[in-house]
């Protein structure tokens, strides 16, 4: 009977334990619109879930929710106590000189001085590869988020929220994140529509969708077991809502025929005929496809043959080579993506293939039929105060497209704009929506040459999908630049990769598709480790050994200190793992509870002693 009793109580310590949220009822609107309503899951210890749903559905709302930056309109947010949640923005603020300081505001206390907390804002710093001294103004919109997820980081956090986390990072460093993410041991909820990204880091997918019963879907598994379940629910939707829409008919024409409604039961099978119609209805209304519908207008139809030629280009600035040696042919059909760090060259290539940009060598022709479309990566060209409708006819109520006019309205609504939306200021659309409308202000254009700069940016999955179709049927030449390696996987049918490795920098080789980026990128990343000690010429290992450096202070108290610390933590810990082991405290669950935080506080504390230890000695 003991036994039945421990093996109660473990399970209810497992369930207490794995739970870090719970979230019951959640409703919220903005303004007169509600973004979802009745979402209801919980987060355990060990999720890496990741959240997508339309623009506009409110996931970035529901984030801040549970960061509690937000109070919901109804419902309830539970956080198992003592939670370390920690959040990360789509545009962090940063604060502070330098990257050091701005990493410390995500400690509980930001004064110097604590040798703990010095250490773990130095951890990952160098986990991040970060330089404590760097300005803050200088750093790209990359380098920031990596200064953000350090300084959410630095506090130990249970639960880490990301909000975009890959907008603005180059696919190096995506990947690098990737690996972070599936290394460290606190749970996360990440919005992305990156849908590799999505593969790689994700146990769980939650889909907020107001189509979705209960307004949320929740699958246990990758992104493909999500889209074999998603799949499974919308056939299933559609057919209970034909049986339901079946069995109506038969109820209408029932009542149609004038049946006597005096008895109790004809009174119920009428009433029974009106909720079933309510049913139908909210079925439909589930079923009906969000989709956006893009075609894109090549133009008239005869096209040259040869839009863009470059032979031999290069592009140097003062002894720095941005790339050399490059032969390029684009022609109608060309689905050509290009890829690579931030700052490797990529946007310069463009300008020197456009005539934006002279090459220092080389040569580049283009057609004089050459029709030009550019999609920019900012949205700089959207005037916020600006209403949706006039931003695609700002001179009057209807677009010409394809040949006729349309009212500006219906054109909107093919975007999956609504009605309301048309009046209001592009400033209250979601960054998607935002994505959208300068997509649909696009296509009013006539081109035979796509030029798209990130488009991917903050658009949903079933956006993502119709734009990769549209690309593909569209007739003339697309040249992309995204960091969404499976989007670029489904539109290009040749990849131009721009080299890492130090000593190749400027070199710039075709490959065939995603697969041969991969193993390239793997050839690239080993080189780049590898460098620092091919460097190390025979004469710098001759040199004499460098003199022990002296320790401050406060360095040297620690280490006179520190090996006493280590003894003493891990004394203390053995004596918790120990009382674990009572039989009174194993039929005693919220001691359990309390014990087994106190384990996990007591390791990361002698963790962080072992790594300062390590810093110590290299220093002398």
């Amino acid at each position: 009977m003991r036994w039945e009793t421990v093996s109660e109580c473990a399970r209810w310590y497992v369930a207490a334990v794995a739970i870090l949220l719970s979230v019951r009822d959640l409703s919220h609107a903005f303004g007169a619109r509600p973004l979802f309503e009745g979402v209801t899951f919980t987060v355990a210890d060990g999720d890496r879930i990741g959240l997508i749903g339309p623009n506009g559905a409110g996931k970035s709302t529901l984030l801040k929710i549970l960061a509690g930056l937000v109070a919901p309109d109804r419902g309830d947010v539970a956080r198992r106590g003592g939670i370390s949640i920690a959040y990360l923005p789509q545009v962090p603020e940063l604060h502070g000189a330098n990257v050091r300081e701005a990493v410390r505001e995500g400690l509980p206390s930001t004064k110097e001085g604590n040798w703990e907390d010095e250490a773990r804002i130095d951890e990952w710093l160098n986990k991040l590869d970060l330089d404590p001294e760097s300005p803050l103004p200088p750093l790209s919109g990359g380098w920031k988020k990596r200064v953000a997820l350090a300084r959410a980081l630095v506090a130990r956090p249970d639960l880490l929220l990301l909000d975009e986390p890959t907008n603005h990072l180059d696919v190096d460093s995506i990947v690098w994140l990737e690996r972070l993410l599936a290394n460290e041991r606190f749970a996360t909820l990440t919005i992305t529509h990156d849908r590799l990204f999505l593969q790689r880091v994700s146990n769980r997918i939650l889909e907020l969708d107001r189509r979705n019963e209960g307004g949320l879907l929740d699958v246990v598994g990758d992104y493909a077991a999500y889209v074999e379940r998603k799949t499974a629910s919308m056939e299933a939707q559609e057919r209970r809502q034909q049986e339901l829409e079946n069995t109506l008919r038969r109820e209408t024409e029932w009542l149609r025929r004038g049946a006597a409604a005096r008895t109790t039961k004809q009174q119920a099978r009428i009433q029974r005929a009106e909720a079933l119609s309510d049913d139908v209805q909210e079925l439909k209304a589930r079923n009906r496809k969000g989709s956006v519908q893009l075609e894109f207008d090549g133009g008239e139809e005869n096209r040259p043959k040869r839009l863009i030629e470059a032979k031999g280009i290069s592009k140097r600035f003062g002894d720095q080579t941005v790339f050399r040696d490059i032969d390029l042919l684009v022609t109608p059909k060309t689905r050509l993506g290009l890829i690579g760090p931030n700052g490797s060259g990529k946007s310069t290539l463009l300008r020197v293939l456009l005539g934006t940009e002279e090459p220092t060598a080389g040569s580049v022709f283009r057609s004089d039929a050459l029709k030009v479309t550019y999609f920019e990566q900012n949205r700089e060209s959207l005037d916020p105060e600006r209403s949706v409708a006039a931003t695609i006819s700002p001179d009057g109520d209807y677009v010409w497209f394809r040949g006729s006019h349309v009212h500006r309205h219906g054109y909107l609504e093919r975007f999956s704009f609504r009605p309301e939306q048309m009046s209001q200021p592009v400033r209250s659309l979601s960054g998607g929506e935002q994505s959208r409308l300068l997509v649909a202000r696009l296509m009013l254009e006539t081109a035979n040459l796509l030029v798209l700069d990130e488009p991917t940016n903050d658009l949903d999955l079933p956006t993502l999908n119709v734009l990769a179709e549209a690309l593909e049927s569209f007739d003339g030449a697309v040249l992309l630049v995204t960091h969404d390696r499976y989007f670029l996987d489904q539109v290009t049918t040749q990849i131009l990769a721009f080299h890492t490795a130090p000593n190749e920098l400027g070199r710039v080789t075709a490959l065939a598709g995603l697969e041969q980026w991969e193993s390239f990128h793997a050839t690239q990343a080993s080189a780049a480790r590898e460098r620092p000690k091919r460097a190390e010429t025979p004469a710098a290992a001759a040199k004499p050994p460098a003199k022990k450096k002296k320790l401050s202070f406060s360095e040297q108290r620690d280490w006179d200190t520190l090996e006493a610390r280590i003894l003493e933590a891990e004394s203390e810990l053995e004596a918790l793992t120990n009382e674990c082991a009572l039989p009174e405290v194993a039929v005693n669950g919220p001691r359990l509870v309390e014990l087994t935080r106190s384990i996990a506080e007591k390791r990361e504390v002698i963790d962080r002693l072992y790594a300062r230890w390590a810093e110590l000695e290299a220093l002398l």
